[in-house]
């Protein structure tokens, strides 16, 4: 239980959510934030800058130094609510119905949370593992900031048994999860006037032909490629996202941008995936393009890569999880987190383990209620007392 002189885990989120952290903003004032609440605790920190010096990453550690511990991960960074018909202020925590309002509440400053309110007692129990608190930066824009932190845990003596990530799954052990590769694609063709449209390279034509193909290629993956029935999504996707181009119906577009991704199945060689992707532009297009003008242009380029997650049962932190929780199923998800970057970068078995729902992620009006945030709290008061024993 939380003691009456320390914040509560919805106390620690109002003030969370405050911090206005979307990904294109810095995030250390709410660093400050966490170090003037774990430094008292006798919390061992360390900062990694970004090489801006405007972001940084935080490990707080607790217990012995000389024994192999368990990450709780989180990132500081949400998502933008630009378009978005919020009923209530988005970086102000709103309470109606038990429900709590707030940008970031479920994704993820809960679980963030969560982990401040019980920052206490693993400062105070007989720790025999250490747990160490890992907050990370521009999670949301392809998991960038978590790979100094990993290169810094990949530097210490002795190394983490495992690690927990706790983007929200209602408290589900999540196990494994997707790849992901995002592309920009750029199309160059030649401008002219629309009365003479073959003489020229339509940009739009040949990016409406490269989405055809990415959309027949995605049912191909569907009808034929692997598939795994524990992920809500079972097979590989590619997607589009967006597209825009041209100025005026009367003119020849020479220029269009799309971006789109591939979610892939953890085992799957996204490498050749991309590789039959670029072939297409290569073979296909392309040479049509220039055979009209040598100007012409389509060029990819790779905007986000994560690994996916792909963690053994039998793996300790799987059955630890497992047992923390109270239960015996697992399960997988299409979304990615900062897991595979854990599991096969940093050789760290992970798993997926957080409170609220990622359904409500990203959209206006997130929330996430007392009793999932009670929830994670018994989490990890299970975790404390079994680092204990």
């Amino acid at each position: 239980m939380t003691t009456p002189d320390q914040p509560t885990s919805v106390e620690h989120l109002r003030k969370l959510v405050g911090f206005d952290t979307i990904s294109d903003r810095s995030n250390l004032v709410l660093l400050d934030y966490l170090e003037d609440t774990l430094a008292p605790l006798g919390a061992r920190l360390e900062r990694i800058p970004n090489d801006t010096g405007e972001k940084a990453n935080l490990i707080a550690s607790f217990g012995p130094d000389d024994v192999p511990g368990y990450i709780l991960s989180g990132h500081t960074d949400v998502v933008p609510v630009d378009g978005q018909a919020w009923a209530s202020d988005p970086f102000e925590l709103t309470e109606r119905d038990g429900k709590l309002y707030a940008r970031g509440s479920a994704d993820m400053k809960g679980f963030l949370a969560c982990c401040l309110t019980r920052a206490p007692r693993m400062a105070a129990a007989p720790l025999k593992i250490p747990l160490h608190l890992a907050f990370s930066y521009d999670e949301e824009v392809g998991c960038l900031g978590v790979r100094s932190l990993i290169g810094r845990l990949g530097e210490w003596k002795v190394p983490p048994r495992g690690c927990i990530v706790g983007e929200p799954t209602s408290m589900d052990i999540v196990t494994s999860h997707k790849a992901k590769r995002a592309f920009r694609a750029f199309v160059t063709g030649t401008p002219g006037h629309s009365s003479r449209a073959p003489h020229f390279v339509n940009a739009v034509d040949f990016a409406a032909e490269f989405v055809v193909e990415l959309r027949r290629f995605g049912r191909e993956i569907e009808a034929c490629g692997p598939r795994d029935p524990l992920f809500d999504v079972p097979f590989t996707t590619t997607h589009i996202g967006l597209i825009e181009g041209g100025e005026a119906l009367n003119i020849v577009p020479e220029h269009c941008h799309l971006e789109f991704e591939l979610r892939a199945l953890p085992n799957e060689d996204v490498d050749a995936m991309a590789d039959h992707i670029q072939r297409f532009v290569d073979t296909e297009l392309l040479p049509r393009m220039k055979d009209v003008s040598s100007e012409a242009d389509f060029r990819l380029e790779n905007t986000i890569a994560y690994p996916g997650l792909e963690t053994a049962p039998e793996e300790d932190i799987v059955v630890v999880a497992k047992r923390l929780a109270g239960r015996n199923d697992h399960r997988k998800v299409a979304y990615g987190t900062e897991g595979g970057l854990f599991s096969k970068t940093g050789n760290i078995p992970t798993v997926v383990c957080g409170p609220g729902d990622i359904d409500r992620a990203h959209k206006a009006n997130e929330f996430i209620t007392r009793d999932e945030l009670a929830a994670c709290e018994a989490f990890i008061d299970a975790l404390i007392e079994y680092a204990s024993r």
